[in-house]
């Protein structure tokens, strides 16, 4: 029985790619904050010394349901990516919402 690296390199390196390239959309779909934390391969302590709070902190606000966007932009800043919110409708293309960003940013200035 042929392991999967063994298939894979069977495969094109264009095909890879497409491959891996799908494998990431559809990874990316829905994660929990932990998992995305994990697919970036940082640690929660990585995370709490970025957003200068405690281990525990980052731990409680994975479990949460409910988040400001703004720590949820920060969280996702921390683990290196960015926040973009999406609306979606039916029959139409997503919507990206814009000035979340801009609002914080200049908040966080004022103070």
């Amino acid at each position: 029985m042929k392991t999967l690296e063994q298939k894979l390199k069977q495969i094109s390196p264009a095909r890879r790619k497409k491959i891996r390239a799908r494998t990431r959309e559809l990874v990316a779909r829905e994660m929990s904050l932990q998992e995305l934390r994990h697919a970036v391969n940082k640690t929660q302590k990585t995370v709490a010394r970025t957003l200068n709070m405690g281990q525990d902190g980052i731990s409680r606000l994975e479990k949460r349901s409910d988040l400001l966007l703004s720590t949820l932009r920060n969280y996702v800043e921390a683990v290196g990516g960015s926040l973009t919110l999406v609306a979606q409708f039916p029959d139409q293309e997503p919507i990206a919402i814009g000035g979340f960003g801009e609002i914080v940013a200049t908040q966080k200035n004022q103070e």
